[in-house]
C-alpha cells in the first residue's frame, strides 16, 4: 500500500484529500503545516507528498527544499495561485506535478496515480552504478562522480541525465523530455529544458560533451565506450 503525506493548514481539505486517497486504497498521514512535515519525513518512509504552498510556521517550497536534502519523495504541491513564476520555482526545486486550488479530488487522485507511475516505470536494479569512463551515476543512491568527485544535482537534473542515459545514443526531442520527465501536462517551454541541460552540462565538467545539441530537434547522450 503507497503511503502518502497531506500536508495543508486547511483542515477541510486535508480531510477531503484523505477521503479520496483512502477510497483509492492509499495509506494517509496528515501535517498542518512544513515543519511538521519535515519532522514527519525524517521519521517515515512516504511514497508521496502532497504539499500546499502558503502555510504558517515553514511554507510548502522550504519545506520541500529541506526534504529534498534527505529524501527524494515525489511531490505534488498545491496553491491557491496559479502564477507562472510559483510552478516554475516548484519544478526548479524537483517537484513533479503543481495543482491549483480550487481542484477537484479525483483530478488529484488520477495525478497522485500518474506520478507513482512515473516514478515505478523508471525503477531500476538497486545496486546498478553505470559508469562512462570517469563519470559514474549510482542509480541507488541517485548520486553522480565526475572523477571519484561528487556533484551535487537537483532531483529533475538527476532524472533528466539518467533519463539521457537510458536512452543513450539516442535523439530525444524537447517535447519528448519534458512529457516523459515533467509530465504529459506540464505548462513550461524548451526553455525549461534547455536550462537544466546548461546546468547539467556544468556539473559534468570534463564530461559535458557527452550530451549533445541535436539542432532543432533535442539532445542525446552519446557514449561509445
Amino acid at each position: 500500500m503507497y503511503k502518502i503525506l497531506v500536508v495543508d493548514d486547511e483542515p477541510k481539505i486535508r480531510e477531503v484529500i484523505r477521503e479520496y486517497a483512502e477510497f483509492s486504497g492509499f495509506e494517509v498521514t496528515e501535517a498542518e503545516d512544513g515543519m511538521s512535515a519535515v519532522g514527519l519525513c525524517k521519521l517515515n518512509d512516504y511514497n508521496l507528498i502532497v504539499m500546499d504552498i502558503m502555510m504558517p510556521k515553514l511554507d510548502g517550497f522550504s519545506a520541500c527544499k529541506e526534504i529534498k536534502k534527505f529524501k527524494d519523495i515525489p511531490t505534488i504541491m498545491l496553491s491557491a495561485r496559479g502564477e507562472e513564476y510559483d510552478k516554475l520555482f516548484g519544478f526548479e526545486l524537483g517537484i513533479d506535478d503543481y495543482v491549483v486550488k480550487p481542484f477537484s479530488p479525483k483530478e488529484l487522485i488520477a495525478r497522485i496515480n500518474a506520478v507513482l507511475s512515473r516514478r515505478k516505470g523508471s525503477a531500476v536494479p538497486t545496486q546498478q552504478t553505470l559508469k562512462f569512463g570517469g563519470l559514474e551515476i549510482n542509480i541507488a543512491a541517485r548520486t553522480v562522480t565526475v572523477d571519484g568527485k561528487k556533484v551535487e544535482l537537483t532531483p529533475k537534473e538527476y532524472d533528466l541525465l539518467f533519463y539521457l542515459v537510458e536512452n543513450k545514443n539516442i535523439a530525444l526531442s524537447r517535447d519528448k523530455l519534458l512529457s516523459d520527465i515533467w509530465g504529459y501536462d506540464f505548462f513550461g517551454d524548451d526553455r525549461t529544458i534547455d536550462t537544466h541541460i546548461k546546468n547539467l552540462r556544468n556539473n559534468l565538467g570534463p564530461y559535458r560533451d557527452y550530451i549533445v545539441t541535436l539542432r532543432g530537434v533535442g539532445y542525446k547522450f552519446e557514449y561509445e565506450g
